[in-house]
């Protein structure tokens, strides 16, 4: 493979993501993915391992298309070369890094994978494949300066002159792909954007149009490649498509020109994301900055378009109406997120129905569009499976994890990098699984591994018994034919290790308990002040998500925006306990000697609120004073029929609720309203799956419930272990209803997702989660620090 010596782009950081392992025994399926689309839609049983091995219809589509229908389709009679650069731009690199493997992309004849936006060497003797956004105008915007900072004059004067260049720059009419000005435009386009990342000004967008850049790529009398195949990642305007015609010198060398329709990112098998890491920020900010919230939804219902043009599926769209509002209140902009957002998706429905040719012209699925105010708790709440745990507690880079193993060499341990996701089959098995099943089940598979292996038994009895996970990675060396699996069985062993450990030496179980004891209404503001009071070693990041709990739980506490202030009045005279034992969120905040951002994010909660509520007034003067003694509050019930045999597994997200009264036709019109209202054979469908689901015979657990302990029974079925998944996996998928898609905008949790897949084997219907990204609780908490606050004066007070 050849690198490019002006550009290593495949080392940059947009690059990092592609994975590199090999996967092989794959690759049939993406080229039988078409074929067998009605049946690849859930997972199957290696009976031997227990695995269930998922087979998506979401990753196999986008890998399939990616892989088969582009780069295949490019090796054409008209292609002479065997070898090809892929050309990307910074969202079409991270789709193909969600979806493929550099093994992958190598076996169809990928030599060098190059970011459309740098400085790329010719290479006038090789075809080119260009996988990129079909735009053409600078989404450039200078705007939102943060905390009241002034560019400085000469900042301004550069930035001026740079964007006259940027905008006038006839790019696309220089014959030589080495022009200076051309890279003068990129140059001085970057250093823009390195300057907006160090806070200056906010950015949204990219600088180069992508269609400028290929044109210019491939006009004049030497062009950067030999022939273009170009792959549209959304749909393409006709005037677009008419601007490339129009040079003459570009279209022959055009080898092909093609919609994808694929600007979505597999995440699992059951979850997709639209790459909006913003939205919080954009749709739930300052409502000053609609324009910037009208923006985002767009993109993000064009985006969750591509999903349905992908898989040839055309949904009834029902999304979450406005609260219904009093004369004295006004509807705002984050009342109307799930409304604009159906609408956005809906028109982009409509021009796929009238114009791609297959799409289906009757409904064949269900979309429920939703916003992050459906659920302020799950994604602050400890979740205690396996993935959640990994992913909240042991700072992961996304699915990497790096661990120590011992060196070959005898010397110090190394550090490696792997990769938690579908190829493991230890962690398929796992990662729904609550954290002490998991210990469980990890504990099990190495003694089963020790008693069916003499050499392991001969270690484990030299080392005085129970082997370690040094001890495991050390037989990795002896016993080479078995490495694969002891790496991965002591890689797990390592991480559940460190993450009971954490548990253990933080107190997380007492904060776990108090956090569902306030979901279920079972603890109140008492509970809160006791346990601030008598866990002071608590961490500041347990404190904080207490307090935000407390905040979704108790809102009336946070009436007529003062609470900012409140903590800002405790912080600066010092109360006592006694003398703030008349101000709740004050004795809260000066227990938990929260700073100031840390403050920002509990008072933020409220914007994640519908401010239609009919029930507050912002006439209403705001009160210093409770009553610890008052009526706790539940902001979830225990779940009827569903025996919890875990201590800390009560929560279970909205979601739950809402997809299962969906699929039984229960959901509420009024609250749920349908952009294209179904006829009865929805409802049939819907009643048919959900009688022949009753019909099933209902698992039971075959031990009494242990409630002193979160070790639960092994064999009970609740939904949420790897046995009741893989149980239900088993059952013939073929006759499955119809899918179920549910978007969140503002960002999903671990939890719904878990939930997707306990509702796919229970519902027998295929449930898909789809948002704006896929948040953990210490990435949602800093963006919700990063949302705009109103800030009051003391004279708003009355203390």
């Amino acid at each position: 493979m050849s690198m490019s010596d002006s550009d290593t782009s495949l080392l940059g950081s947009e690059y990092k993501n592609f994975r590199q392992i090999s996967r092989d025994s794959e690759s049939i399926l993406y080229r039988c993915a078409y074929f067998l689309r009605p049946f690849l839609v859930t997972g199957v049983v290696l009976a031997d391992a227990m695995v269930w091995v998922v087979v998506s219809s979401l990753q196999i589509f986008l890998s399939g298309g990616l892989l088969y229908e582009m780069l295949r389709s490019a090796k054409t009679g008209d292609s002479k070369s065997s070898w090809k650069v892929l050309i990307m731009d910074k969202i079409t690199v991270k789709i193909m890094s969600y979806a493929c493997k550099m093994a992958d992309i190598t076996e169809e004849g990928v030599s060098l994978v190059e970011d459309i936006h740098k400085r790329r060497q010719p290479l006038p003797s090789m075809d080119a494949i260009y996988f990129i956004q079909p735009t053409k105008e600078n989404n450039y915007r200078i705007g939102d300066l943060k905390e009241g900072r002034l560019m400085p004059l000469w900042h301004a004067v550069v930035v001026f002159v740079a964007l006259i260049i940027l905008h006038t720059s006839p790019c696309s009419k220089w014959a030589d792909a080495s022009d200076p000005l051309r890279h003068t435009c990129i140059l001085l386009s970057d250093c823009l954007e390195a300057y907006a990342s160090r806070g200056h000004w906010k950015m949204s967008g990219g600088l180069k149009p992508c269609i400028v850049i290929f044109l210019s790529d491939m006009s004049g009398k030497s062009p950067l490649y030999r022939k273009a195949f170009v792959f549209f990642s959304s749909p393409v305007s006709r005037e677009l498509v008419a601007e490339i015609k129009k040079d003459g010198s570009v279209l022959p060398r055009i080898g092909a020109l093609r919609e994808m329709n694929l600007e979505y990112f597999a995440i699992d098998s059951q979850g997709f994301i639209t790459d909006n890491e913003r939205a919080v920020e954009d749709i739930f900010g300052d409502e000053e900055s609609s324009r910037r919230g009208d923006a985002c939804l767009n993109v993000m219902g064009s985006r969750i378009a591509t999903v349905f043009a992908s898989l040839r599926e055309f949904p009834y769209v029902r999304y979450r109406a406005a609260k219904s509002l009093d004369p004295n209140t006004m509807i705002t902009f984050r009342d109307l997120i799930p409304t604009k957002l159906a609408a956005s998706v809906w028109n982009n429905l409509m021009k796929y129905k009238a114009n791609l040719p297959n799409f289906p012209q009757l409904e064949t699925c269900e979309l429920l569009i939703l916003d992050r105010s459906i659920d302020q708790i799950a994604p602050i709440i400890h979740e205690w499976t396996y993935d959640a745990m990994c992913h909240d507690l042991l700072n992961m880079d996304g699915n990497k994890y790096i661990h120590e193993v011992p060196s070959k060499t005898g010397g110090r341990p190394e550090k490696k990098e792997v990769l938690l996701e579908d190829h493991d089959p230890i962690w398929l098995e796992l990662r729904h699984a609550h954290i002490a099943d998991a210990s469980e089940r990890l504990h099990e598979k190495m003694t089963n591994f020790v008693s069916k292996n003499k050499a392991a038994q001969i270690h484990g009895s030299r080392s005085g018994g129970e082997l370690s996970t040094r001890d495991l990675q050390k037989m990795v060396q002896a016993l080479p034919q078995y490495s694969e699996q002891i790496e991965k069985l002591s890689l797990h062993v390592d991480i559940a290790g460190k993450i009971n450990k954490i548990i253990r030496e933080s107190g997380l179980k007492d904060v776990g308990q108090l956090e569902q004891d306030l979901v279920f209404g079972d603890a109140g503001t008492k509970d809160i002040i006791n346990f601030l009071r008598t866990k002071e070693d608590v961490s500041r990041e347990y404190k904080l998500r207490l307090l935000m709990i407390y905040a979704a739980v108790y809102p009336e506490k946070f009436d007529d925006d003062k609470i900012s202030k409140l903590m800002e009045v405790s912080a600066k005279f010092e109360f006592s306990f006694q003398q703030s034992r008349g101000c709740d969120m004050c004795l809260n905040s000066l227990l938990a000697k929260l700073p100031p951002d840390d403050a920002t994010a509990v008072y933020n909660m409220r914007l994640l609120e519908s401010s239609s509520d009919p029930k507050k007034s912002s006439l209403a003067p705001f009160s210093l004073k409770f009553d610890v003694h008052k009526k706790k509050h539940a902001a979830r019930k225990d779940r009827a029929g569903e025996e919890v045999t875990w201590q800390l597994s009560r929560f279970y997200p909205v979601i739950e609720e809402l997809v299962e009264k969906l699929s039984k036709g229960e959901l509420p019109r009024n609250d749920f309203p349908c952009m294209n209202e179904p006829s009865p054979t929805i409802h049939g469908s819907s009643h048919a799956v959900t009688a022949r689901s009753d019909s099933m015979p209902t698992p039971h657990s075959k031990r009494s419930r242990r409630t002193a302990t979160w070790a639960r029974p092994r064999n009970s079925d609740d939904g949420y272990s790897s046995d009741s998944i893989l149980r239900h996996a088993s059952s013939d998928f073929r006759k499955m209803g119809q899918r179920i898609f549910v978007f969140i905008a503002g960002g999903a949790t671990r939890s719904e997702l878990r939930a997707c897949h306990k509702l796919s084997a229970k519902l027998q219907r295929e449930i898909v989660l789809g948002s704006s990204s896929l948040d953990d609780p210490p990435q949602f908490i800093t963006k919700l620090k990063l949302l705009n606050a109103n800030e009051l004066s003391l004279d708003d007070l009355e203390i």
